[in-house]
């Protein structure tokens, strides 16, 4: 294909994810199964109209690289807006409930992958895309519902949050059992302890040096505005991956830091439109990765693992429930919104690719995604209706009307 069509096929790319993105929010859903659905339709079998080839061969590095970016912002994002401090004020019910979630969907995925019979590396990076619960998709359902204000949304919050803290844990694990492509025990350990203590390092040292960042972002021109915080983010982000420290956890370690600048504000203003558009493409260049032919083997385990999940995840809402004094009825609102699964378990199946793992994983987690992040919003839309019809409605006890005599007797009824 002449290379002169390269920008038209970019173009043509994303104008395709602009135009799902329009129907899925038409229709009220998530746009991320859209976006990898349009990848897969589009990808190895798509036809060539003329000189445009719909499988995007030629730009496909380059959707890719935008794709590798998406996971950064995302990474970095999630860094920005996560605080530790937050989530221990949050109380115990949070860090009780948030850590049954995390036990519950973790076992889920030693169950599956067990059943599976996958190997030990297959197998934990089956337990990270079980457990990741997706944070766009979870905030999304959360402001279309209109349930932000709702006393069960903070518990919602806080679990993810906690949730988000496994996920920051879990890649660095994997980092240190697959990206050294190294079956040492000894390496391993020693590659995820160097995960552990770059973490760390990072935070104790990166927010010493946020007095002398806020001076460097005092200067008025929003370029060079832009210029310091894409160059710590690339940099922290390029660095983790020369010591084989995945570069997500970098990008996340660079949020992290820049949390707590007095820019914060002005920076996630600045980062939240690369993060979307990136983010978009993200999910559509690992559409486009995925053969539709293959998937058919992983379709019976990934329902069986959704099925699994969602189990799992009301269990998880009863309890968070049950610790933070609320009505039972709120563990399906709770434990639904929790179900759905998206970029993160994308980016944990991604890191199993990096490293070579067998190709089942990728069909089971474009399936596994699809199935959650398509049913949990329903599911969370509809959650009162289905407590109403399994349980019945709760008994609303008559008020006591006193009555003028009962009053001036100075008595009750």
């Amino acid at each position: 294909m002449p290379s002169h069509t390269l920008i038209l096929e970019i173009g043509i790319a994303v104008g395709l994810v602009a135009s799902v993105g329009l129907i899925a929010n038409k229709l009220k859903f998530s746009v991320i199964p859209f976006f990898i659905l349009i990848g897969m339709v589009l990808g190895q079998h798509a036809p060539q109209i003329g000189t445009i080839d719909l499988t995007f061969t030629e730009s496909k590095p380059f959707i890719d690289f935008m794709g590798r970016l998406g996971v950064l912002f995302l990474l970095f994002y999630l860094g920005l807006e996560f605080s530790v401090g937050r989530l221990i004020k949050s109380g115990k019910s949070i860090v009780t409930g948030g850590t049954v979630y995390v036990l519950l969907n973790f076992i889920s995925g030693l169950l599956i992958g067990w059943m599976m019979d996958l190997p030990f590396k297959e197998m934990m990076v089956l337990c990270g895309i079980m457990t990741s619960s997706s944070t766009a998709i979870v905030a999304k359902v959360l402001t279309d519902l209109k349930r932000t204000a709702n006393p069960e949304t903070e518990v919602i919050m806080g679990m993810i949050m906690f949730d988000d803290l496994f996920i920051a844990m879990h890649i660095s694990f994997l980092s240190g059992l697959i990206l050294t492509g190294s079956s040492s025990f000894w390496t391993v350990a020693g590659t995820s302890l160097l995960a552990l203590g770059f973490i760390l390092t990072f935070l104790i040292l990166g927010r010493k040096l946020v007095p002398a960042i806020d001076k460097l972002l005092q200067v008025k021109s929003s370029e060079l505005f832009v210029l310091v915080i894409f160059a710590l983010l690339f940099i922290t982000a390029g660095f983790s991956e020369t010591i084989h420290v995945a570069e997500a956890i970098g990008a996340l370690m660079a949020g992290l830091v820049l949390a707590d600048s007095q820019y914060i504000k002005k920076i996630e203003a600045m980062v939240l439109p690369y993060k979307d558009f990136f983010g978009a493409m993200f999910f559509f260049s690992f559409g486009l990765s995925i053969d539709m032919l293959s998937l058919g083997g992983a379709v019976l385990w990934a329902s069986i693992a959704a099925a699994v999940t969602i189990c799992g995840n009301l269990a998880s809402g009863y309890f968070a429930a049950k610790f933070s004094g609320m009505k039972n009825k709120t563990s399906f609102d709770i434990g639904f919104t929790l179900s759905a699964r998206g970029e993160f378990s994308i980016i944990m199946a991604n890191i199993g690719k990096a490293g070579g793992l067998l190709p089942v994983i990728q069909s089971f987690v474009v399936v596994y995604v699809l199935i959650l992040s398509i049913v949990s919003p329903l599911l969370t839309k509809e959650s009162r209706n289905i407590w109403t019809k399994l349980f019945g409605k709760d008994e609303i006890k008559p008020k006591t009307v006193k009555r003028l005599s009962d009053l001036e007797s100075g008595q009750t009824p």
